[in-house]
């Protein structure tokens, strides 16, 4: 055979389009050239394949070896077909014997080191994802095996080397592995919302933004425990199952940082430092890399010390907290990536972080506050649902023992779990993205909550989003007191009201 093809799958964005290896060994003199868009890591893989091949005791084919990587109009990147380059090889210098139909319903992916070792690459569990529903099999490096499974389960073999694959390929096909399992979540300790003293009003905030999905601001001085709290939203939120799970696991393995399959099914908590970039936030780069944005798709952005931020990034992530997800074009490459992620920033109420403090430390002029708070524009604002003071805490409060009654993580999620229930029950989506008829049909007033927000309007200048945003807050208060069968009420009104009010 001097021709031979090796299925592979190339990466952009989350899509992964199947890539035909294509080897071909003709006369003439000693040459190795790989076509098809290569980019640089692509290219450098011939050293690395040959190395391999000369510690795994194989021969290097004589002539013009010439490697082409299809569709060749498909940017290909990354080290992943190092070992179908190697397979290759072998195949049309016929030092490796596969029937054909196997290798028609197996796909091969793996970087390979100097000694023939397969390493890991990133990215696995959209390949295997893809892979499976198009019902084929993967060999991938024993590091890339729980990662792999995930998505691909039983239909995913690992090898250690290039010696191994070619073991498995002299194999005779059996049937998928029965034992292969979902890796376990790792045991990671739950931060307590018990941890937290005092700050009532803050832990029922809290416990709504995490029950309907809302987006939250905590507005208050130094060491109140705004950061405390927002660390403590992951732990009141119900781990992520079916489909949720493997698209957050997707995203996470096309990162640099790459996934651990330990986190499979635990809602992701990003909390980027203030100086971090467009690009890092949004997403983008010569790559088109996924932000911190969907990097934290179903679980949670924190964004300590908001005004600190560059205006550029605030703006920017005003169409997401609406439509779900980002867009990030480049000249020759259009990426969408999801981004379905729960807002939760902290802020000092002015520059020095005392106003309104009991000590009378402020000595900041209304002036400097007026600039501090407009470096949070308004259309970013009015999509917050719920701005929250956190105040300095009492000393009978931050000294005192903690009550046996007191709010706590455990008690807290199972609320937040029963409301989401009721909230998929009844819509098939949390409260925070109702929209449209939605609207009027689950979150309609009676004449005493429309004359309430007609009222609030007009005091606080609320627009139709403000309008709309509230209705959807009240409805997952009411969903907390188990009236998910009965009208948003004015209790609920208010009360949704009332956590609006910060800034």
């Amino acid at each position: 055979m001097s021709v031979a093809r090796v299925a592979s799958r190339a990466q952009l964005g989350l899509a992964a389009p199947p890539v035909d290896v294509e080897v071909h060994l003709g006369g003439g003199l000693p040459q190795f050239s790989i076509v098809g868009l290569p980019a640089t890591a692509v290219k450098e893989s011939k050293d690395r394949v040959r190395a391999a091949l000369a510690q795994g005791e194989f021969e290097w084919p004589a002539g013009r070896i010439t490697v082409n990587l299809s569709p060749a109009d498909l940017p290909k990147e990354g080290c992943r077909y190092d070992l179908p380059i190697a397979l290759g090889i072998l195949l049309a210098s016929s030092q490796l014997r596969c029937p054909s139909e196997r290798l028609d319903t197996c796909e091969f992916y793996g970087e390979l080191g100097l000694a023939g070792e397969l390493k890991p690459i990133r990215g696995m569990v959209l390949a295997a994802a893809h892979a499976a529903r198009a019902g084929r099999r993967i060999v991938v490096p024993a590091e890339n095996l729980a990662e792999a499974r995930i998505a691909a389960r039983s239909a995913v073999r690992g090898a250690a080397s290039l010696l191994g694959v070619c073991a498995l390929l002299a194999e005779s096909p059996r049937d998928d592995d029965p034992g292969a399992q979902l890796p376990e979540t790792a045991l990671v300790p739950v931060a307590d919302l018990a941890d937290v003293r005092g700050q009532a009003a803050a832990k029922r905030a809290l416990l709504v933004a995490a029950a309907g999905g809302h987006s939250i601001l905590l507005v208050g001085p130094p060491g109140t425990g705004k950061t405390m709290l927002a660390q403590r939203l992951p732990g009141l939120l119900p781990p992520l199952t079916g489909a949720d799970a493997l698209d957050v696991a997707a995203i996470a393995s096309v990162s640099s940082r790459g996934f651990d399959p330990r986190d499979y099914g635990r809602p992701p908590f990003r909390a980027p430092h203030h100086s971090a970039s467009a690009n890092a936030i949004i997403g983008g780069g010569s790559r088109a890399q996924p932000g911190e944005i969907s990097l934290s798709h179903l679980g949670v952005l924190f964004l300590d010390e908001l005004p600190e931020f560059d205006r550029r990034v605030l703006e920017s992530l005003r169409e997401p907290l609406e439509s779900g997800v980002v867009s990030i074009s480049r000249t020759a490459l259009q990426v969408e990536y999801p981004a379905r992620f729960q807002l939760v920033a902290a802020m000092n109420p002015c520059p020095c972080g005392y106003l309104g403090d009991s000590s009378g430390r402020c000595r900041c002029a209304p002036p400097e506050i007026a600039r501090y708070r407009a470096r949070i524009s308004g259309p970013l604002l009015d999509r917050i649902d719920l701005r929250v003071e956190v105040p300095t805490v009492p000393d009978e409060e931050l000294l005192s023992l903690p009550a046996a009654d007191s709010s706590c993580s455990g008690s807290a999620a199972e609320r937040t779990s029963a409301a989401r229930r009721l909230q998929l029950a009844r819509a098939g989506k949390l409260n925070a993205h109702l929209a449209g008829r939605e609207l009027q049909e689950y979150c309609a007033l009676d004449r005493r909550g429309r004359l309430l927000m007609a009222q609030a309007r007009a005091r606080f200048g609320l627009s139709a989003r403000a309008v709309h945003r509230v209705q959807r807050v009240a409805r997952t208060i009411a969903d907390l007191d188990a009236a998910a069968g009965a009208a948003v009420g004015p209790a609920h009104l208010a009360e949704a009201l009332q956590l609006r009010r910060a800034m």
